[in-house]
């Protein structure tokens, strides 16, 4: 089973590049190995339960409902409402990403409007960096965000995943100065980091957040195709998720 360490410390330190090319040919291998110890190995009875709020799931690049199942079958075990993003294969950002990420916005707060208290959101890699802005966005909604190997505190070069973004989205994977530091910027509810230095994909010090009272980053031993399936993160997910459930004010009708 795996390991999980706790960082304190939040080693600021910044990877110079992506991960060695031997990782990232490992990651389906390790992913599948994973997905099996996490069938295997189901702890759900062990882990504590929800208190019903709803919850947002975002997928990776190339991921949708499918790739996040796993997830939304933990928290909806548990006894949380927990749903998919809604919006399908995620290709990334299109057209102004200021834009994008306010429609997203508004998307999940209609998608949760039958919801009165305030919502969790999960995101996986890409859709990690969707949960921290959005919560961003509408802050007063939010009780607590969760990330999986997402790198929002790196750069384009810190990834694997150029050609693939390009593929997908017909643009290159780039960001300016500006949208870089948005994105390093942390949501101002609790926040956890949940990364593995083994991560074929992106350099794990690109998903370290800032040493501050609300802000986390939890290692857990595993790749990051497996990240949405490893029995070590199902339990920090489930931990955190319950550990916020205190949170219960009422979320108002409009958000900013």
């Amino acid at each position: 089973m795996s390991s999980i360490t706790f960082d304190t410390t939040a080693q600021l330190a910044r990877a110079p590049s992506s991960p060695p090319l031997k990782l990232l040919g490992m990651e389906p291998l390790r992913a599948a190995v994973e997905y099996a110890n996490m069938r295997l190995t189901r702890r759900w009875p062990s882990l504590p339960r929800g208190d019903g709020h709803a919850i947002v799931v975002f997928p990776g690049l190339a991921g949708a409902a499918r790739s996040t199942r796993p997830i939304l079958e933990l928290c909806n075990a548990l006894g949380y409402e927990a749903v998919d993003w809604g919006l399908g294969l995620n290709r990334g950002p299109r057209g102004d990403v200021k834009q994008w990420l306010d429609d997203l916005a508004a998307h999940v707060d209609a998608l949760t409007s039958k919801h009165t208290t305030r919502i969790s959101l999960i995101g996986w890699s890409l859709g990690g960096l969707y949960a921290r802005e959005v919560a961003k966005i509408i802050p007063r909604r939010v009780r607590c965000v969760i990330t999986l190997g997402t790198p929002f505190a790196g750069t384009p070069e810190q990834t694997n995943v150029g050609w693939m973004y390009r593929a997908l989205n017909g643009q290159p994977l780039a960001a300016d100065q500006a949208l870089l530091l948005r994105l390093r910027t942390a949501p101002s509810m609790p926040t956890t980091s949940i990364y593995s230095r083994t991560d074929g994909v992106v350099a794990w010090q690109a998903c370290l957040n800032d040493p501050l009272p609300h802000l986390e980053n939890v290692e857990v031993v595993g790749s990051h195709l497996g990240l949405g399936f490893n029995a070590s993160a199902h339990a920090i997910i489930a931990d955190r998720l319950s550990r916020h459930s205190h949170r219960r004010a009422r979320a108002p009708v409009t958000a900013a």
